[in-house]
């Protein structure tokens, strides 16, 4: 069913690849709870409601695109509805949020079950997507730097070094160390293993500690927050959430492709320009966001963390699979779930290293043709500096028909670049991102 043996992989190595993109990504059952909770959403509601997500668009991408991509609520995205659509848009209720959600995740469906999503991915030029792809790299490393205070705020600079000495960033660098060396072995799934035994320097240290127990039963207590489609549309003519809804649309429809490039290169599943099984693939987003809206969750996104399970050697379904397993599992471990998610410590390594591997990418960029190279570095730039994936494809997308029309080039341009181009540089000017 997963073809393990014509993507040169076994059963251990995809079992130990999902394991290590579950460890990556599960903070979001904790984090987005805790951001949706700002806007007046139940913990406990989220946090089941992103378990549903998370594992209806997940089993989706390892069964019917096969492909080792796990898909959950967005970072950015969460942050986005909880403080700039509740409360600041006619003064709406996260229920109403909810509905332009729903319509948003409809519309998503819709489009991916067209040509449109999959001829973007091929207009895509070439030295964008390998720009999108090193930026997802040095994003994600610098998150995994931030996380642990490696990297700190600083006065002047924005960022500086933080305190070493800190028991975070001490654990981060010694886990960093482990698996740098477990990899530098070649030993299989040496990311999985670095994280254990971090965590096990963490619990013996006092550092990770299991105060809350280990399990607890998952609950909905609002029950279904969409109930009827009709009024979900309904709710969003009534308060004129037109411009939610498109902005939902536009940064997921890029998150998600942009991340699906990003990992898909990494784990050479490209065919050419084209990604095989794309319209499955992008239907497993567009359906856990429809479904997350109807449990009480914000959109979903590809995880750009899926590049660390492809680092361990993740190339099928079987790992999206084993990621879709474990978050059905961690609805009953919550207590536990969160003490190990909580320690960014013990995850921070993987993405840093994770990081370095997906900034190769770069040197398939054409640094000498100026109208290739610019645009790709203004991806790589401003990723990690907005941290948002879509803004740097939006700044891509912006530079690169103009620099190729200042080149006189612009019939190389595909004409889906250049209508991206023109609805970015309306969301950056006159929506809120």
């Amino acid at each position: 069913m997963f073809k393990l043996k014509e993507n040169n992989t076994s059963v251990s190595t995809e079992l130990f690849a999902g394991m290590t993109t579950f460890l990556t990504m599960v903070y979001i059952v904790i984090v987005n709870p805790i951001i949706l909770a700002d806007a007046g959403v139940p913990f406990d509601q989220v946090f089941s409601a992103t378990i549903i997500a998370t594992v209806v668009g997940t089993l989706w991408m390892a069964l019917f695109a096969n492909y080792p991509i796990a898909i959950a609520p967005g970072m950015g995205l969460n942050a986005y509805f909880a403080y700039s659509v509740v409360g600041t848009h006619g003064n709406i209720n996260y229920q109403t949020a909810f509905a332009a959600v729903f319509v948003a995740g409809l519309l998503f469906i819709g489009l991916s079950l067209t040509p449109f999503r999959k001829k973007l991915i091929e207009a895509i030029p070439d030295n964008l997507k390998h720009g999108i792809t090193a930026g997802i790299g040095l994003f994600i490393a610098f998150i995994g730097l931030r996380l642990t205070g490696i990297i700190t705020k600083h006065p002047t600079n924005l960022v500086g070094l933080g305190d070493l000495h800190a028991p975070q960033a001490e654990l981060a660098l010694i886990g960093l160390a482990v698996t740098l060396i477990l990899m530098s072995l070649r030993v299989n799934g040496a990311m999985f293993i670095g994280m254990i035994i971090t965590g096990a320097i963490a619990y013996f240290t006092g550092h990770l500690s299991f105060d809350k127990g280990f399990v607890s039963l998952p609950k909905l207590p609002q029950g279904l927050i969409i109930t009827n489609p009709i009024d979900a549309f309904g709710q969003v003519f009534q308060h004129s959430l037109f411009t939610v809804v498109f902005s939902f649309l536009l940064v997921t429809i890029f998150d998600t492709t942009g991340t699906m490039i990003g990992v898909a290169q990494q784990a050479g599943l490209m065919n050419g320009k084209s990604l095989p099984r794309a319209r499955q693939a992008l239907l497993s987003d567009s359906i856990a966001t429809t479904i997350g809206a109807i449990f009480g969750t914000s959109p979903t996104s590809a995880y750009i963390e899926s590049s660390s399970g492809v680092a361990a050697g993740g190339r099928t379904g079987l790992t999206s699979l084993t990621v879709a397993v474990l978050f059905i599992l961690s609805a009953f471990f919550g207590p536990l779930v969160s003490a190990v998610s909580g320690l960014s410590a013990i995850t921070a390594p993987s993405l840093i290293i994770v990081g370095s591997l997906m900034m190769g990418s770069i040197s398939h960029i054409k640094w000498d043709e100026l109208d290739e190279a610019f645009p790709a570095f203004l991806v790589i730039l401003s990723m990690p500096l907005t941290s948002s994936i879509s803004t740097g494809i939006a700044l891509g997308f912006i530079s690169y028909p103009l620099m190729k029309a200042a080149k006189g080039k612009w019939r190389q341009v595909h004409p889906l670049v250049y209508l991206f181009a023109v609805l970015f540089f309306y969301q950056l000017a006159f929506l809120q991102h």
